[in-house]
C-alpha cells in the first residue's frame, strides 16, 4: 500500500490532506482497502454514497442505461433526464431543473440565475448577494466568493466584486447588509464543512420575509444536506421555509457526479438559452442512477430509515456527551450528525476511529462529522459508537 500511495504522490496534485489507506472495493457500509483491512464507511464519500456500496439496483440501472445510451449532450432530449426532472419537481417545491455534474456547479448556476433574475427585474445595480459567515459553497471562484471562511480564500483574490458575508442566525447582521443592490440571499439549511451547525427556525423564516419584501431571490446550499439526509427529502422541509433557488449534488446520484439547480417559475424564467451550460449536465447515465436513489428514498421506505436510525445514532452520541466531557457538543438531523470536541482532539480521535476501523471527518476546526450512507444498519450504527467511544477513551487521558 505504501508503494501505491508514493506513486499517487508522484502524479496527483498536491490538493487533499489524503488518509494513508488505499480503497480497493466496498460493500454495503464496509470499505477494504488493498491490504484487505475492514472499515466501517460514515464517511460515505463526504454524504455521497446514499446506497452504500455495490448496491444491486443502482448497478442495473447503470448497466442497463449505459448499454442504451450513455451520453448525447443537451442538444437532444432523453427519456431518463426528463423523468428525473419530473420526479424532483414532483416531490419538491420548484418547477424547474438545471442538472450539472457537482455542488460547487449548482451554486454557481444559482448565484447566475439569481444576478440574472435582478438584472432582468430591477437593472444592473440589483447584482449584491449575502452570504454566511462559517459557510462553505465550493471552490470555483464564484463558490468559494460565496463561502464565508478565509481558509479557503486565502492565495487567490481577487475574488468575485459584490459578495459580503453575515453572521449565521443573526437576522440583526443580516438586516444591516440588505441594500437596494441586493438580488441574492445564500443560506445552508445545516452548515456542513463550517461544523454541523443547524440554522435557526425564526433565522430562516426571517429571512423569507425579508426576501419576499424586497423581491431578494432565498438561495438555499442543500448540497449536503439534500436527498434524504436530513430524514425529508431536502431540508428546508424541516423548516417549512421554501426557497426560490436550491442547489444540490452529493447524494442524488448515488456516487456517480451529478449535481442539480432547481428555481420557481418565475425566477427560472431569467434563465434563456446561451444563459448557462454543462456539457455532460444531465447526462442519462447519470439521471438513471438519481433515479435508483430517489425511488429507493420515496417508494422503498429509505427515509424512515433514516428518521429512525438517525435518531438512533444522535442518541448513542449524547450518551457519549454524557459520559465523556470531552465530547462538549451533539448536534445535526438524521444521518448528519456531528460532534464538538476540542479542536486539538480532533485528528487523534478520528485518527484512533480509522486504526479500529471506523472511517471519520472532521467538519470545521473542532466537530466530527457522522454521514454514513442512508442504508446503514442497527448493528453498523451500534459499532460505530463502540468504535467512537474507544476512540474518545483513548484520546481523553
Amino acid at each position: 500500500m505504501k508503494e501505491i500511495i508514493e506513486s499517487g504522490k508522484n502524479v496527483i496534485m498536491n490538493t487533499y490532506a489524503s488518509f494513508p489507506i488505499v480503497l480497493d472495493r466496498g460493500e454495503g457500509c464496509y470499505v477494504y482497502d488493498t491490504d484487505g483491512k475492514e472499515y466501517l464507511d460514515f464517511v460515505a464519500g463526504i454524504a455521497v454514497n446514499t446506497l452504500g456500496y455495490n448496491n444491486k439496483k443502482l448497478e442495473e440501472n447503470i448497466v442497463a442505461q449505459f448499454r442504451k445510451l450513455h451520453h448525447c449532450s443537451n442538444l437532444y432530449w432523453t427519456e431518463p433526464t426528463i423523468a428525473l426532472a419530473e420526479k424532483l419537481t414532483q416531490n419538491s417545491a420548484f418547477d424547474k431543473v438545471f442538472f450539472c455534474n457537482s455542488g460547487t456547479e449548482a451554486i454557481e448556476a444559482g448565484l447566475k440565475l439569481s444576478r440574472k433574475y435582478g438584472n432582468m427585474k430591477h437593472g444592473e445595480e440589483r447584482y449584491e448577494i449575502i452570504t454566511m459567515e462559517n459557510s462553505f459553497h465550493g471552490r470555483t471562484f464564484g463558490s468559494v466568493t460565496a463561502t464565508g471562511q478565509t481558509k479557503y480564500q486565502k492565495g487567490f483574490g481577487p475574488l468575485l466584486p459584490g459578495v459580503s458575508h453575515v453572521k449565521y442566525n443573526s437576522i440583526e447582521d443580516l438586516k444591516r447588509a440588505v441594500t437596494d443592490k441586493t438580488c441574492a440571499i445564500v443560506v445552508e439549511a445545516i452548515q456542513g464543512e463550517g461544523g454541523v451547525c443547524p440554522a435557526e427556525q425564526e433565522f430562516l423564516e426571517n429571512i423569507r420575509d425579508i426576501c419576499d419584501e424586497k423581491d431578494i431571490v432565498l438561495v438555499f446550499d442543500e448540497v449536503q444536506t439534500g436527498i434524504g439526509r436530513t430524514g425529508k427529502l431536502f431540508a428546508y422541509e424541516m423548516y417549512g421555509v421554501e426557497p426560490d433557488i436550491i442547489c444540490m449534488a452529493k447524494g442524488l446520484a448515488g456516487g456517480i457526479p451529478m449535481g442539480a439547480m432547481m428555481a420557481k417559475d418565475r425566477i427560472a424564467s431569467a434563465f434563456e438559452p446561451g444563459n448557462h451550460a454543462s456539457t455532460f449536465g444531465g447526462n442519462p447515465l447519470a439521471c438513471s442512477a438519481a433515479l435508483t436513489v430517489l425511488d429507493e428514498l420515496l417508494e422503498n421506505g429509505l427515509m424512515e430509515n433514516v428518521k429512525v436510525l438517525g435518531e438512533r445514532l444522535k442518541k448513542g452520541l449524547e450518551a457519549l456527551k454524557e459520559k465523556y466531557s470531552v465530547v462538549e457538543d451533539v448536534r445535526g438531523m438524521g444521518l448528519m450528525q456531528g460532534i464538538a470536541v476540542k479542536p486539538e482532539l480532533v485528528k487523534g480521535i478520528v485518527a484512533s476511529a480509522i486504526e479500529n476501523g471506523l472511517l471519520l471527518v472532521g467538519a470545521g476546526a473542532n466537530v466530527i462529522r457522522f454521514v454514513p450512507p442512508l442504508v446503514v444498519g442497527e448493528a453498523e450504527i451500534d459499532k460505530a459508537l463502540e468504535i467512537m467511544e474507544k476512540a474518545i477513551a483513548e484520546n481523553s487521558k
